[in-house]
């Protein structure tokens, strides 16, 4: 009788329960579609400030005393550098697959053939490394100053043979020497001289388009440095940081052992940097706050808003649930004061009454839960140029708010029912 009752109700009903349902399939299409962005954003948005540089700086610890010492920048004639056999450690740390780039540099002066000198910077361009992990890797310029502008010519490219004879010069030094790609420069170190062949011209923007850039080997070698590094400079994808961060930032030994396992299992920024240090011998790593206080404020502020979103649409749903209820209780009050007049209890009355919008609810939040899986692809193709992936936590927190909003549309109309007196409603009144 029970199950005859609500399927009889729900055929007569049938266009305002289609009603509930698409008001239902609508909350929840957008709160899993901004849900699974909410999941998934810090990654995409951490992807996408990777492009504007590194967060990391590894320098000598020699090197960043005397920084912290006299505010100035260490420097190869500190005689503090890395070792460059050590840079295939830093993907050996914990956070190693967070290691999305990074590259050696080694700074030289070099005399050009007008008398003026210049910094000529080694470094990788598209370096190939092949990990213990079995992980391929392809680090360096190329993608770490993606956005520098290629005026003429084109990157080195380390797998060309050759290229450990070519150059790429800033856009000041190119315009002060007349240099275009294809040219040839003579450079002198201390060490020695080499005829580098110009094969592009750089405009980035900042202090590098007054120096050269060149492979790593040939700027060791005019200064004699086989082996050494200045600094390394490493992007890393991160966790915003919180007040766990920034007190182990300061001093690791002040946490817990609970506090420091966390701390050292999260992918914050200052845990990359201390892990990086255990593996590169007397180095001192530490991020590049402009970048890495982005990540977080940009972040926080992402997911902020898309919650917000979530939060009014679910009110919205809400707020639809309750008229549309209500105006299907006040239909079908006739019905309700004759069950009531018959012996029908309230519970009995209340319970058919939220057992057809129970199940109005699952219609709705299944197809809205598709939809919004739909909604959330094309946000992440759209904004982020790659597919969200959907977190398998999204699927229950989206049932409880389906349900909690479907309780809450409900509870002015149950209230409405239970007041129902049968003698006023069968007399017209």
């Amino acid at each position: 009788m029970f199950f005859r009752l609500i399927r009889g109700a729900m055929f007569r009903q049938r266009r305002k329960m289609l009603m509930i349902a698409f008001t239902i399939a609508l909350g929840s299409s957008l709160a899993t579609a901004m849900l699974s962005v909410v999941f998934d954003v810090g990654d995409k948005v951490n992807q996408e400030l990777k492009t504007y540089g590194a967060n990391i700086t590894v320098v000598p610890k020699q090197a960043s005393v005397l920084n912290d010492l006299y505010d100035v920048e260490g420097s190869p004639d500190s005689g503090a550098y890395l070792r460059e056999d050590e840079l295939g450690k830093i993907k050996t740390i914990f956070w190693a697959f967070n290691i999305v780039d990074y590259a050696p540099f080694v700074n030289v002066s070099a005399s050009l053939d007008d008398g003026s000198s210049v910094t000529a910077v080694g470094s990788w361009f598209n370096h190939h490394m092949e990990l213990p992990t079995g992980e391929q890797l392809d680090a360096g310029m190329n993608s770490l100053r993606s956005w520098w502008e290629i005026t003429d010519g084109k990157w080195i490219d380390e797998s060309r043979e050759g290229s450990e004879n070519e150059v790429m010069a800033g856009i000041h030094v190119a315009e002060r020497l007349g240099l275009a790609a294809g040219d040839t420069l003579h450079v002198t170190g201390t060490s020695a001289e080499k005829d580098l062949t110009v094969v592009g011209v750089y405009d980035s923007g900042g202090s590098e388009d007054d120096q050269i850039y060149m492979s790593l080997d040939t700027a060791q070698a005019l200064d004699d440095m086989d082996g050494c590094v200045s600094s390394i400079e490493v992007s890393a994808l991160t966790t915003p940081d919180n007040e766990l961060a920034a007190k182990a930032a300061k001093n690791p030994q002040s946490l817990t052992i609970a506090q420091y396992e966390t701390w050292y299992c999260t992918a914050y920024v200052s845990s990359i940097c201390y892990q990086i240090q255990e593996v590169i011998t007397d180095s001192v790593a530490s991020a590049v706050r402009q970048v890495a206080d982005s990540e977080g404020a940009i972040l926080n502020k992402t997911q902020l808003l898309m919650i917000l979103i979530t939060a009014l649409s679910l009110v919205g749903a809400a707020l639809g649930i309750c008229n549309l209820v209500t105006a299907s209780v006040i239909e079908r009050s006739g019905e309700i004061g004759l069950m009531k007049a018959i012996g029908a209890y309230n519970g009995s009355i209340t319970g058919l009454v939220l057992t057809e919008i129970s199940l109005t609810a699952i219609l709705g939040g299944i197809a809205g839960f598709a939809a919004g899986f739909g909604f959330a692809q094309i946000i992440g193709n759209t904004v982020f140029g790659s597919a969200i992936t959907m977190r398998p936590v999204v699927i229950p927190i989206v049932a409880v708010l389906v349900i909690l909003v479907t309780l809450a549309g409900s509870i002015p109309a149950i209230r409405m029912l239970l007041g129902l007196e049968p003698a006023e409603v069968l007399h017209g009144r």
